[in-house]
């Protein structure tokens, strides 16, 4: 699904704000990136990496087979550097895991976790200091409500399509998708913009009107470049 991300340009990823990144997909015509309604588990820790995905659908008795449960090898399946992305549906009734797949997530060197349901144990997975995204705490196991069935195919996850190798990104803010072909030219332009954000914040601080300042002009744009010059 598209080209690899660089070494940089995840870097760069790394610093830019979901804001910022949401803007950006905008101008290039990608309007539902957002993942609605999730929050990090833990505020202090920021996520980027390639989309690896399971899909639920709601749990029924005569199929549910434990020995071969795709649910625990998607945690052992998700590659180092990948995001485990999770459509449970947006169950939350039932949770999509717990702190001991998750602490085995960050054990394989994965990048994160996201779902649109909820995780129990999630006072342990904020100590473990590792990117996981969920709509809210829920703590009743994930077997009442919900069937793994798929592994690394497309899925839907908090209203928003998500496909193997798209680069997500995640911060205090909640998470992002951003299609894995555009992922390079995103990163470029995010980081650009953070720059003009950061002179048009100075601006602002100094006494400035946003007017003829933010959205950007030629002029505004021209005393950035000599002030990016300034700065080097």
């Amino acid at each position: 699904m598209g080209t690899v991300l660089s070494a940089e340009n995840r870097g760069r990823l790394a610093e830019v704000g979901v804001s910022t990144l949401t803007t950006c997909l905008y101008r290039r015509g990608i309007r539902n990136a957002y993942l609605h309604g999730l929050v990090p588990v833990n505020t202090e820790t920021r996520m980027v990496g390639e989309a690896f995905t399971m899909r639920f659908v709601p749990a029924r008795e005569d199929v549910t087979d434990m020995r071969d449960n795709l649910h625990q090898r998607a945690f052992d399946q998700c590659p180092a550097g990948a995001v485990l992305v999770i459509d449970a549906q947006r169950e939350l009734e039932a949770c999509t895991c717990g702190d001991l797949l998750v602490a085995r997530l960050k054990a394989r060197g994965a990048a994160g976790i996201v779902t649109d349901g909820g995780f129990r144990d999630s006072a342990e997975i904020a100590q473990l200091g590792f990117p996981a995204y969920h709509a809210r705490p829920v703590p009743p196991p994930s077997f009442l409500r919900l069937h793994a069935v798929a592994l690394n195919e497309p899925i839907g996850c908090a209203r928003v399509a998500i496909y193997p190798g798209d680069i997500m990104v995640g911060d205090v803010e909640g998470v992002v998708v951003i299609p894995g072909a555009m992922a390079n030219e995103i990163a470029e332009q995010a980081h650009e913009l953070s720059q003009y954000d950061e002179f048009a914040a100075g601006q602002i601080q100094g006494g400035r009107s946003v007017v003829g300042l933010y959205p950007p002009t030629d002029a505004s744009r021209a005393e950035h470049a000599a002030w990016r010059k300034k700065k080097i």
